[in-house]
């Protein structure tokens, strides 16, 4: 991590919880609020260690709910630093992280909320919003052009660059333009962050390799609520456990398809 004036002296996580308060909710069979971690109109989650990845299927909430602790920390829904807008939301169908951030209460000790929420899906939008930034720069910094590389390099290269100083840092499915040789550089990376003791990292994920992350706290979104779990019981890890014991009899099994 790189020398830079601390905001505070207090180590990581910042963030230390988040609960859902039930009086805000206006409609509980709209989504967000129809999600199974809300079913019990409770939701209580603490952050107790730098690291926390959540991981679940598709459509569990993963998403939406980053989103909202992205916009309780100040940042644009679509990504991007603080006070960045990358994107015009003017007719913006989905805001339901937006709308699930006015539902919840943040706890911090004490409030930093300087770092960054990456979102894959927006990397693209955001990465040419910083471009355009540094071209405007009466100070003519140099851009950081990110899309010249190949898409994994240029996200290597963003985390590197983004990821130095104290804050906390809420990645969406950072591994999606990753091999597996750079997802172990983003492991590298992730410690980095952790020994440092001054960044906070909330990340959702598919990769069974960065639920390995030591030192880590993991949890399963499902249609049971979030839990606490182990890499090794999650779902992505056992399949990819099955394959590499026998690829051709998991394929098999995985792609057989009964008569009609």
């Amino acid at each position: 991590m790189a020398t830079r004036k601390q905001l505070t002296r207090l180590k990581a996580p910042y963030l230390r919880r988040i609960l859902l308060e039930p009086s805000r909710v206006a409609d509980w069979d709209q989504y967000p609020w129809n999600l199974p971690i809300f079913r019990d109109r409770e939701f209580e989650f603490e952050f107790t260690s730098a690291i926390t990845i959540i991981v679940g299927e598709n459509g569990t909430g993963k998403s939406t709910l980053l989103e909202a602790i992205g916009a309780l920390a100040g940042y644009d829904e679509a990504g991007g630093g603080k006070g960045y807008m990358p994107v015009d939301h003017s007719i913006a169908i989905d805001k339901s992280g937006a709308s699930l951030a006015g539902t919840l209460r943040g706890h911090w000790l004490p409030k930093v909320t300087a770092g960054w929420f990456f979102r894959a899906e927006s990397f693209y939008s955001v990465a040419r919003y910083l471009d355009k930034v540094a071209l405007e720069d009466p100070f003519k910094p140099p851009p950081p052009d990110f899309l010249s590389w190949s898409h994994g390099e240029g996200f290597i290269r963003f985390f590197e660059e983004r990821c130095r100083r104290q804050g906390i840092y809420i990645l969406d499915e950072p591994e999606s333009a990753l091999s597996p040789t750079r997802q172990i550089e983003l492991l590298k990376l992730l410690q980095r962050m952790e020994h440092s003791g001054t960044a906070q990292v909330i990340m959702a994920t598919h990769s069974p390799l960065l639920m390995a992350c030591p030192n880590a706290r993991l949890f399963r979104i499902s249609r049971f609520g979030l839990d606490p779990t182990d890499f090794q019981d999650t779902d992505h890890f056992r399949m990819m456990r099955d394959f590499c014991s026998d690829p051709a009899a998991f394929l098999a099994e995985a792609l057989y398809e009964d008569e009609p």
